[in-house]
């Protein structure tokens, strides 16, 4: 046994109940004989209820952090990391010895790593889909990794554009498509964000943070295409890995 200590760590969110990272941690302490800790869901309705979360439970190792509270969270921490400052995000939480909180963003580094592989000298621009706090630590990376990147959501404003202004011409300077929005997750499986898919071809790559299911429609109608595909689930390995080390450093 590696560990005396009881350490609980959990996940913050809302509607959590399909999340990979409980089942991820829990298969993680069986396999490496980490019996005294546990990893639980704290589905909350809104991030007022954190504080009352946190005192309730003064055992609380580390937490990881997803969707609606990545940037929601920020102001109820003591502190944060440098880059996770830098990001607006948060998506692992440390408790400190001294009983303080400390804000961390690991996505951006699984998401960089498991992007790295399939990036080919041609692929220099990117489109973000979405603008929540996934697609912050999704930018970061991509500015790590020199490539420029363009924000797309429903409604454009300064630095964002609309899906409706993506066209033939958006895909040839754009070479990385990156879905950072719930669309087509289970169990809505026939939605898809709003693009010309044929305009995709064998130079583009299609990313979707998405893990279920493990080919989205956004996937299946790039692939069509001749695009490289990839979901989530491996960057999700990363920042869990990522975050682990975090907690126990």
């Amino acid at each position: 046994m590696k560990d005396i200590l009881k350490r609980r760590f959990g996940l913050l969110g809302r509607n959590i109940d399909y999340s990979f990272s409980r089942g991820y941690f829990a298969k993680k302490f069986e396999n490496e004989l980490f019996e005294n800790c546990s990893y639980e869901n704290f589905d909350i309705p809104e991030i007022n209820y954190f504080t009352e979360l946190v005192k309730n439970n003064p055992d609380l190792s580390g937490m990881n952090v997803t969707i609606p509270y990545k940037e929601q969270v920020i102001p109820f921490l003591d502190k944060l990391s440098k880059k996770a400052a830098e990001i607006g995000a948060v998506n692992t939480i440390k408790f400190t010895k001294k009983g303080k909180l400390k804000g961390y963003n690991t996505d951006y580094y699984g998401f960089k790593k498991s992007l790295k592989p399939l990036l080919q000298p041609h692929h220099k621009k990117a489109l973000i889909l979405g603008t929540g706090g996934a697609s912050k630590g999704v930018a970061f990376a991509l500015k790590e990794l020199d490539i420029l990147y363009t924000f797309v959501s429903r409604e454009s404003r300064e630095d964002v554009i609309d899906y409706n202004l993506i066209n033939a011409t958006t895909f040839d300077n754009y070479q990385i498509i990156i879905n950072c929005t719930p669309v087509g997750t289970s169990p809505n499986l026939d939605a898809a964000p709003d693009l010309p898919y044929n305009f995709f071809t064998e130079k583009h790559i299609a990313y979707d943070l998405i893990y279920n299911p493990e080919e989205t429609k956004f996937l299946k109608n790039a692939k069509k295409h001749g695009a490289t595909i990839k979901n989530g689930y491996e960057m999700l390995v990363f920042q869990a890995e990522k975050a682990w080390n975090i907690w126990n450093k």
